[in-house]
């Protein structure tokens, strides 16, 4: 059994949610799908921001090594 509490929020927005929960799933379902969207949305922000500030260099390096991995899993599949 899973512990319920109360949250203070309007009206207003209480009916939103309940309007954009809808029939076919619980304010608590649609909350949670709401929560694991805005965390994908800053993951996805924080590994842009993280691609933009990586240097000429380190992407060569990053391609390099990655090129290096790929031929070797190449070769041990050929192998077998």
């Amino acid at each position: 059994m899973t512990t319920a509490t109360t949250i203070k929020v309007s009206t207003r927005v209480r009916d939103r949610i309940k309007a954009q929960a809808g029939a076919f799933r619980s304010m608590d379902e649609y909350l949670d799908q709401l929560m694991d969207a805005e965390e994908r949305r800053q993951m996805v922000a924080a590994l842009r921001r993280a691609v933009q500030q990586t240097s000429d260099d380190e992407l060569r390096a990053w391609q390099d090594e990655s090129d290096a991995w790929e031929q070797a899993s190449l070769r041990d599949g050929a192998e077998q």
